[in-house]
Order: structure tokens, then sequence, then C-alpha cells
């Protein structure tokens, strides 16, 4: 059952409320928190990037193709469709031999501003460059080509590469993924529909490198890393996770995903949290996950204003005023 995590205020009244589910876990399985059904299935949409990114590195594809930092971070990325991430999946697709239009994720313009008048300015269409999967699936192409395997229909479950990352993604979570809970992204390559309580011990094991193989390790140290280094290429400027990972570089590992989902990993606590929001809301699963994020990383003043910003944002009308405000509710605001 979904528990009551986040309310809409406008003035004195509630005016909307958010529910869903919200789990705290350490890397052992052990629970800290949680609010609602942690093991009723969903689909974890792109929360899982990072996992999926896993094979790239481990294998040392990564490093044959040269791949830097600022382009296992791309791969990790929900962007906002920018020149910098446009130009960053190129380089990716340059190093492995390939050209955008190998690329399955579809095409759509930039949901950033910057992103769609730099389109404009040009003259130009968008490419599927300026999807913002498209880091994701360069480092798919980039899997492939160092395989030696064909890269055409690489977002079939089961083209060799697309089998690879999903065994990571098993791997990590612990969760059974085949065709009984396999639907198709946004992006079109599988999406898989697992417990909360797995996706956030996939997490907790992220950060920690607890029950994973050496190289495993390694890569997840190196892509969490990556990401710390370059968190604008992992989403936007502005944008929640970019604005967390800028706060507390390597302490935290911050993944949105569609639907009012998101993952955070703390290495230092060895914890994940995961949440999902009923009614899909974005702005819903970012208040979520700010207020586990204060619960459980120690914060600088700095820090601890972001996140009262981010657990308590003020909503405004079109002339700036403020109106109401989202906050924590039932077992978010009571524990």
């Amino acid at each position: 059952m979904d528990a009551l995590l986040v309310e809409a205020t406008r003035g004195d009244r509630v005016e909307s409320r958010h529910a869903g589910s919200a789990v705290v876990i350490d890397a052992h399985g052990a629970v800290l928190f949680q609010a609602g059904d942690i093991d009723a299935p969903f689909y974890t949409r792109s929360t899982v990037k990072a996992l999926l990114a896993l094979p790239l590195v481990e294998t040392g594809a990564a490093d044959r193709l040269g791949l830097t930092d600022a382009e296992l971070a791309l791969a990790c990325a929900s962007h906002v469709g920018e020149p910098v991430h446009v130009e960053t999946a190129a380089s990716m697709l340059h190093k492995a031999g390939q050209q955008p239009g190998c690329l399955e994720c579809g095409v759509h313009w930039p949901t950033s501003r910057a992103g769609q008048r730099a389109l404009v300015e040009a003259g130009a269409e968008p490419s599927a460059l300026h999807n913002n999967c498209s880091g994701k699936h360069a480092g798919f192409v980039c899997l492939a080509v160092d395989a030696g395997v064909a890269v055409q229909g690489y977002v079939r479950p089961e083209h060799q590469t697309m089998r690879q990352v999903t065994a990571a993604l098993a791997d990590m979570t612990g969760a059974r993924l085949d065709d009984g809970n396999r639907a198709i992204d946004g992006c079109a390559i599988p999406t898989y529909a697992i417990p909360l309580r797995a996706l956030a011990l996939g997490f907790a094991r992220f950060g920690a490198g607890i029950g994973m193989h050496p190289d495993r390790h390694r890569a997840a140290s190196r892509l969490r890393a990556a990401v710390a280094a370059n968190p604008v290429l992992v989403a936007g400027p502005g944008r929640f996770d970019t604005r967390v990972m800028q706060a507390f570089g390597g302490a935290v590992f911050s993944k949105m995903g569609a639907e009012g989902t998101h993952v955070l990993s703390l290495p230092e606590q060895g914890l994940g949290i995961a949440v999902k929001c009923a009614d899909g809301a974005t702005r819903a699963a970012e208040l979520v996950a700010a207020a586990l994020l204060a619960r459980h990383v120690p914060a600088t003043p700095e820090q601890q204003a972001l996140l009262q910003t981010l657990v308590r944002p003020r909503l405004q009308n079109w002339n700036g005023t403020e109106v109401g405000t989202l906050r924590p509710a039932g077992a978010l605001a009571s524990s």
C-alpha cells in the first residue's frame, strides 16, 4: 500500500498530496527507513543508468576506447541536451568509429532552453544526440564495438550488449529480470519492474562495494568519481541531481528517473535510497530524496541550506509571489 509522502500547500490549506513508497537500506539488506510497500515491483526507468554502465568500465572497453571521465559521466546521465552534452556524446561515438545515426534512442528537442536556443540559432533540427539518454546509448555502442559485435539492434533484449548490462543490473539488485517483468523504456531499451527494496540495495552496494567482484567494485568507484567530477553532464544546470552532487561531491550519487522515481547512493554510510511516487510526480520524488538525504548524510552549513530549499521548496505564481510550499508528510515528516 502506498504511504503519504508529500503535501502541497496553497495559503493555509493542503491543496494536493503525493503518495508512494521510499526506503533506506544498507549493503547487507538492513532497512533503516521505509514507507509504503517496498516489495511491490515498479519500472526503474533511468534511475539504473549507472548500474547499466558498469560493464563498459569493468570489461576494459572504456580504457581501450580512451573514454574520459566526462564521457563516463554522460553514460550515466539523463541530460538536458545542451551543447556540452551533445558534443560529449558525439565524442564517444567518434572514439568507437560510429556516427550519430547508429543511436537507437529516438529524437527529441533538448529539454533546456539553452539547448533549444543553440539549435534554433544554428538553424538546425535535433538529432538522437539531443536525446536525454544519448550518453547511455553511446556507452552501449562503445561496449558493442569493443566486443566486436554488430551495433545494430543493440536495444533488443537478446543483443549481447543488452544481455551484458541486464546481467549487471540483476547481479547488483538481486532481482529476477526476464520477459515476465520487462517492458520498453522511453529510449527503446528494456526496463524492468523490480521491488524498491532491491533497487535501493543495488545502490547501497554500488557505493559500498559490498557483494561485488573486485573488477566491478573498481568500475563502480570509477563511475562515481566520474560523475562527481562532472555533475553538470549527469543532468544540467539547476537540475536536482546536478545541484546535489555539486554540493556533496563524491559523498552522494543521485539519479532521477521518469514517473516519480529516484535513487541515491551514499558511499561513506554504505546506504542506498530509493523512491517511487505513485502519481509519477518528479517534484515529490525529489523532495523525498532530499529529506532522506538530510537524515543520513552529515552536511556543512552550506549543504544544509541547499537541502532545506529542496525539502521545502517554495511554490510561486507567474509574478514571483510565494503562494505555497511542498513539505514532507506522513512517516517522512514524523520520523
